[in-house]
């Protein structure tokens, strides 16, 4: 390696504190990159219940409205459908997780019931629109655990190229600096004690 620092203490201070900021940067990196990894892991298994749970009611809600069509007819339940007034407000905010800016979406369902009489409307007309609206929540909770997992995903990444850059290059050459100036040192100081000498050794004999 060809190093171009003048091999002063100086710059051999300078390399050693450059070389432990490295060293100290790679650690809470590294640290930072571990604890993602288990985030990762952990909003993965929620994602995938979510998932789950949405076929799940989606399911039962297509059940339940097949069973109101067959008990009422499809003329009267578009009717009902048609007097059902509600509003969907989508609230969306952002929490960092380990840098991560990860979305926080809250969804509310405003609703002014009774939409309907009571007589001679199918249970399973109140059983199909309870369901939808816990699909509505459910895939409102699932947005956002999609996108925090892409957003963690990505920020490990990051942190990965970062903490490879720092174990691959930065740490290495600093420290194959930090040895090349000491062994110049050395051998500076060396030099400088054997001319030392020399110089002794003939102000040693002329006063002879």
């Amino acid at each position: 390696m060809i190093v171009k620092i003048p091999a002063t203490k100086t710059n051999l201070l300078k390399t050693k504190r450059t070389l432990a900021l490295c060293k100290e940067g790679h650690q809470l990196l590294d640290e930072k990159r571990k604890i993602l990894l288990m985030e990762i892991s952990s909003v993965t298994v929620v994602v995938e219940k979510i998932k789950k749970d949405v076929d799940d009611l989606l399911n039962n809600a297509y059940k339940a409205l097949s069973k109101a069509l067959v008990s009422m007819g499809k003329t009267n339940i578009e009717r009902i459908s048609a007097a059902i007034a509600t509003e969907i407000d989508l609230d969306l905010s952002e929490k960092k997780i380990m840098g991560a800016l990860t979305p926080v979406v809250s969804l509310n369902i405003k609703e002014n019931p009774p939409y309907f009489s009571p007589l001679g409307v199918s249970h399973f007309v109140d059983e199909t629109i309870t369901l939808m609206k816990e699909t509505l929540r459910q895939i409102a909770l699932l947005a956002e655990k999609k996108i925090t997992l892409m957003r963690l995903e990505n920020e490990f990444q990051r942190t990965t190229k970062k903490v490879n850059a720092l174990e691959k290059i930065h740490i290495p050459y600093y420290s194959e600096v930090a040895r090349i100036i000491a062994e110049r040192l050395d051998e500076e100081s060396r030099e400088a004690f054997a001319t030392l000498k020399e110089i002794k050794k003939k102000l040693a004999k002329k006063e002879k």
